[in-house]
């Protein structure tokens, strides 16, 4: 579990886990409060950042310690208290019936009428922006209970630092050929002080992110389509411009500009996103031939 000043709810989260598996690590991601010390005398195993690197750096470590100990299979849940510990085994079922990464879904079999209103808004749009990017489908892409098997655990790399970590890691499921599966859970968001950035600006922060990705992973959707748009608009205009200067009007300064440039920028975009998408298809087969051979 990654943790970061979580003295107040650290011991309860690590003796509910306790229950269900084998070792509980605890990754204090820079705590200046006793979240290292409580974790310990709980018989956890701690791993310190001197500093804290953020929510994407604490799963960075996790995932790197599970491949070290060889685990064949890894929970990870918040150390805030929201989510109940209780649940882990309707996660460690579905990996064990196949499944290679399991999501504990907040938004399934009509659940989730306690998140707050604000919350539940944001959400959908990181999901439907995480699901575009990774073509895939999940309700809850940015739950942070979930489970992993031992093929996603030796496969996924993180990148990100921050809270977008969480929808990169979704984005691997397809280049990986991993087995996914939502089982419900719920979350408890009575519990003060649960998260130490505000929660528009997190959100802001992980969408710009997520849309970097659709850069790379959609170029044709990124450069291509506003490309169109943009010339589809602007072959309009000189169409109007060209009728209307035929009719003896004159041809305004300020839109023909506008019309000029759209056409132009639209161009560029469309040959950019065509060269991009050759990269990239070029990049995967590079890859899948490396990881042939």
């Amino acid at each position: 579990m990654p943790a970061f000043n979580e003295e107040k709810y650290i011991a309860k989260t690590i003796v509910g886990c306790r229950k269900y598996v084998d070792k509980v690590i605890v990754v204090d991601d820079g705590s200046t409060d006793a979240t290292a010390e409580i974790a310990e005398a709980l018989g956890a195993i701690v791993i310190k950042h001197p500093e804290n690197r953020g929510y994407g750096g604490a799963l960075k470590t996790i995932f790197e310690s599970a491949r070290e100990m060889k685990a064949d299979a890894m929970v990870i849940i918040d150390s805030d208290g929201q989510h109940d510990s209780g649940e882990i085994p309707k996660l460690l079922e579905s990996l064990n019936n196949g499944a290679d990464l399991v999501i504990g879904s907040r938004f399934i079999n009509g659940n989730g009428k306690n998140v707050p209103a604000y919350r539940k808004i944001g959400m959908k749009v990181l999901d439907s922006a995480t699901n575009f990017a990774g073509g895939i489908h999940f309700s809850d892409t940015q739950s942070g209970f979930r489970a992993y098997g031992k093929k996603a655990i030796e496969k996924i790399r993180i990148n990100d630092t921050d809270m977008s970590a969480g929808s990169e890691i979704l984005m691997q499921i397809k280049d990986h050929d991993l087995k996914f599966k939502e089982v419900e859970i719920h979350c408890n968001y009575d519990v003060e002080d649960t998260s130490s950035q505000n929660p528009v600006s997190h959100g802001v922060k992980v969408l710009v992110q997520i849309l970097r990705d659709v850069e790379l992973r959609k170029p044709l959707y990124y450069f291509t389509v506003p490309g169109i748009i943009l010339m589809v608009v602007g072959l309009v205009m000189g169409i109007n411009f060209i009728e209307n200067w035929r009719s003896g009007g004159e041809l305004p300064l300020g839109p023909t500009l506008f019309m000029i440039i759209a056409i132009q920028v639209g161009m560029i975009s469309i040959f950019c996103g065509f060269i991009l998408h050759s990269i990239s298809r070029l990049l995967d087969n590079s890859k899948f031939k490396w990881d042939v051979t």
